[in-house]
């Protein structure tokens, strides 16, 4: 590999110590299908001389097997590494690439044109200072080009190259050239993007890159190399703004020293200065900023340091230690725009795990207030958000969190969220503000608790969770169950599908949707009757997983009894009591559990009640059995 400096052939060492004093850039190549993306990043590879002489003979033999670009090399190929985007010509992975030159070191991501890869294209760009949209000269600005570049103006990326890639093939023609440097200008004020740079080029031959084309003479601005040599970092934006370490970990080797660790996400730290730490809101001083090297007079944001104070206060992995002056806010309740990543949509009321830096809490989207159309920058109400759908939403947590709004500090205002279930990443965020009613809404303390409560009627509140298809017997067990605890002197409630809907949940209808809120309002209500003392009885088919889960969540271990009703389908279907089935089989009734609309079964009910061999009466002393035998019932 035989990089443009000479040191390295005269004096490694030295070459070795400017290198590491370079500063990096990461930057991204967007854009729609086929506009040349990957073929960029190959030719700065190229012409960086930043490729041993195996992967150039391997290029050049690969490019007779699978180059689009007949006898000459297909840079593409140095970025595209999948087999399937070979056959295919396409980026589907984002892909990752590192080069330098005497000026700069340089992280490229090649993020996917696909639509269906869009998600892709925001993890490349989570991360990166610049972002570079290609667009086919021959094409003009396309559906993906707006996608995009709403994205990264979302993202918060401030540099944008917009690269009119394939000049060769329109004849370097400057009138086509113009054409769509103002067609792009119209689309970038809607969005607010400012300090835009316009770059006629060819990736393939050339063009613009690396020195100015003769080709277009008309041309007399920055070439890409250029301008990427000189553009200004981020971190360098940072370390201006106020000082933010999120805490990865307390480091404590021994009982003499007690640190904690991270990346310093901006601003600037030296011993003496005080802090902050949040949520908690308790300050004291820094004393020391450890590394492997030694003590430090000062470090700045993109550092990872260990910091010492000079306080014992009580500081945990996922605090953010921020400067006395101006702390990071703190709140449990926020409006964030959400880019959702999955296949199967994002419902309001459904609880997700949120991660944020090193914390990771519950959130459960209490309202998507928009949908945003990527194509006309539209408003459009939306119930649910689907696969790379982009939302305007209201999100509450379950603890309070230090953060910032993401416009100021993506490493303390981005998140994503993570299914609870499977733990795949299915959503990515930025937060906004926080909400009015974050900061007015306080817990009040009361002095009669749940304890005093349920000792007063000589009983554990608990929630008994009856689920199961319709007609699987939920109800009619649940009934039973209550006569009998009645019976023996017991304090119950029983809330019920059907009845509920009359009044509470009138107003909601049988989406999933519908359903999730459904079971939401219920699990509250669930949970202020265990707190009141009461043994509680639901009876929901509750076909999710995730919200029996959100359910089981809101209240002390011990407290949840999941009983499944276990029913199989032909069964419960030659019952239909209430002729519902036979109304779902004729398209009467859409979103019907068990038809058209799934149930998720239980995997480890508390309960099971196999009502094809269990009657009624059976069941439900099943259900007293097992209260009786764990001390929930006080005689």
């Amino acid at each position: 590999m035989a990089h443009v400096s000479d040191l390295i052939a005269t004096d490694i060492e030295q070459y070795l110590r400017q290198h590491e004093k370079k500063s990096l850039l990461r930057f991204i190549t967007c854009g729609s299908v086929d506009d040349g993306k990957s073929t960029l990043i190959g030719r700065l590879l190229y012409e960086s001389k930043m490729l041993f002489e195996d992967q150039l003979a391997a290029v050049e033999a690969d490019s007779k097997k699978f180059g689009t670009q007949g006898d000459q090399i297909d840079f593409a190929l140095l970025v595209d590494g999948l087999a399937a985007e070979r056959e295919q010509g396409i980026t589907i992975d984002v892909a990752y690439r590192f080069f330098s030159t005497d000026k700069r070191k340089f992280i490229v991501a090649d993020t996917p044109g696909h639509e269906q890869y869009t998600r892709n294209m925001v993890t490349g760009a989570s991360t990166a200072d610049a972002a570079i949209l290609m667009v086919d000269a021959r094409r003009g600005i396309l559906t993906q080009t707006r996608r995009h570049s709403y994205l990264v103006s979302l993202i918060g990326i401030r540099h944008v190259v917009v690269a009119i890639n394939k000049m060769d093939l329109v004849g370097y023609a400057e009138p086509i050239f113009r054409e769509i440097v103002e067609d792009y200008r119209a689309f970038a004020a809607q969005l607010g993007l400012e300090g835009i740079t316009f770059i006629p080029m060819s990736a393939f031959k050339g063009d613009n890159i690396i020195a100015p084309s003769d080709n277009m003479p008309w041309y007399h601005g920055t070439t890409l190399m250029g301008y990427l040599e000189t553009v200004e970092v981020d971190d360098c934006r940072m370390q201006r703004a106020p000082f933010r370490l999120p805490v990865q970990w307390v480091n404590r080797p021994n009982l003499d020293f007690r640190g904690f660790a991270g990346t310093i996400a901006s601003g600037v730290v030296k011993p003496g200065d005080r802090i902050r730490v949040q949520p908690s809101g308790r300050e004291s001083t820094v004393a020391r900023i450890v590394t492997l090297d030694g003590d430090l007079p000062q470090a700045v944001a993109g550092q990872s340091v260990t910091l010492t104070l000079a306080d014992e206060i009580d500081i945990s992995r996922g605090d953010v230690i921020s400067t006395v002056e101006a702390p990071a806010e703190v709140a449990d309740q926020f409006e964030c725009t959400i880019n959702w990543m999955h296949d199967e949509p994002m419902l309001a009321g459904r609880p997700y795990l949120l991660k944020i830096g090193a914390r990771t809490v519950t959130a459960t989207i209490t309202d998507i207030k928009y949908q945003v159309n990527v194509n006309t920058l539209e408003h459009v109400a939306a119930k649910k958000l689907e696969l790379n759908a982009i939302g305007v939403c209201n999100i509450s947590l379950d603890r309070p969190i230090a953060f910032d709004a993401y416009r100021d500090n993506r490493d303390t205002g981005g998140f994503i969220l993570i299914d609870r279930l499977s733990n795949n990443t299915v959503g990515a965020g930025l937060l906004h503000f926080a909400l009015r009613r974050a900061h007015n809404i306080h817990l009040q303390h009361v002095d009669v608790n749940k304890q005093a409560r349920a000792a007063l009627k000589n009983q554990h509140g608990c929630v008994l969770w009856f689920t199961g298809l319709s007609g699987a017997g939920k109800s009619s067990i649940a009934n039973l169950v209550e006569k009998k605890l009645h019976a023996l002197g017991h304090h119950t409630y029983l809330l019920d599908g059907d009845n509920v809907r009359h009044g509470l949940n009138k107003d909601l209808g049988f989406t999933d949707a519908d359903r999730v809120e459904n079971i939401r309002r219920v699990a509250e209500v669930a949970k202020l009757m265990v707190d009141a003392g009461l043994i509680v009885l639901t009876a929901f088919i509750s076909p999710f997983k995730s919200e029996r889960r959100m359910a089981r969540g809101l209240v002390e271990e011990g407290e949840f009894v999941e009983v499944f009703v276990d029913t199989p389908l032909e069964v419960a279907e030659a019952r239909d009591v209430k002729g519902l089935y036979k109304k779902a089989r004729r398209g009467e009734l859409k979103n019907f559990t068990g038809i058209d609309s799934p149930y998720e079964a239980p995997e480890e009910p508390e309960l099971r009640l196999d009502t094809t061999r269990l009657d009624l009466d059976a069941a439900a002393d099943t259900v007293l059995a097992w209260l009786e035998a764990r001390g929930m019932l006080v005689r």
